[in-house]
């Protein structure tokens, strides 16, 4: 007879082991202390599994790193979505720490009455850049699939390719903001660049590394997704501004 026998209280099955066999629900929760935040803080920053081995490979080798992910193992590289909020709020950090006014998304609002939903969306995006940069991927994502369409990728797996590059591109702008911080020289237009450039190379490595066109392509597909979506934001506001009125 089983002593331990238990009820999991994710599937409800019968259990009689520390780990629930249908879900690998464990039959006794960690209690939330200390030493289980430092763990969960560690097991997304260890090299290994975590978000510096996830730089190392997407600095080195983007397109094979994320065909794997997509294709044979999503263990190795931390998962996108976090990878572009952890990203998106180290840089934000950064920025708010050394009061850097360049920013990633700057407007320059105006006091007028009739730009005040202009001004609070573009408010939002400077306090928000992860979900923001999100948001920014869809359209990056959609001008990727029109241009690439002939490769056997769908729209949410090229989303994945896309929240991975962006993601490396806000470290870029991240370290410049630092440095533009400590020496206070004018850095981030040259963070600008090389962002682009990053994300330019890493999306034509993803399809084709040997081809110019895919570099053509992958450069076209960045700046008319950050197109859309400026210029969504915009049609937004003023949406808002009719309606209000």
């Amino acid at each position: 007879m089983h002593n331990n026998i238990a009820i999991c209280k994710h599937c409800n099955i019968t259990i009689d082991n520390k780990f629930c066999g249908n879900c690998g629900q464990p039959m006794q929760l960690k209690r939330v202390d200390k030493d289980y935040i430092l763990h969960e803080i560690w097991h997304i920053l260890h090299f290994e599994k975590g978000i510096f081995y996830t730089i190392k490979e997407m600095l080195v080798r983007p397109g094979k790193n994320v065909k794997e992910f997509i294709v044979e193992n999503r263990s190795r590289l931390v998962k996108p979505i976090i990878f572009i909020i952890v990203t998106s709020l180290i840089y934000t950090i950064i920025i708010n720490l050394f009061h850097i006014e360049k920013e990633y998304i700057s407007y320059h609002g105006t006091e007028q009455t009739e730009h005040a939903a202009m001004n609070l969306i573009f408010a939002w995006v400077q306090h928000h850049y992860g979900y923001a940069n999100i948001l920014m991927g869809l359209g990056i994502a959609f001008w990727t699939k029109l241009f690439f369409r002939k490769y056997d990728y769908n729209f949410f797996e090229i989303l994945i390719l896309i929240c991975f590059v962006m993601g490396i591109a806000m470290l870029i702008y991240a370290v410049f903001a630092f440095f533009e911080g400590l020496t206070k020289l004018s850095l981030m237009q040259i963070s600008g660049i090389l962002s682009i450039l990053y994300c330019t190379w890493a999306i034509g490595q993803f399809f084709d590394q040997k081809k110019v066109t895919s570099y053509l392509k992958a450069f076209a597909a960045y700046l008319l997704g950050m197109l859309t979506f400026l210029l969504s934001l915009g049609l937004l506001g003023i949406l808002v501004e009719l309606i209000k009125h």
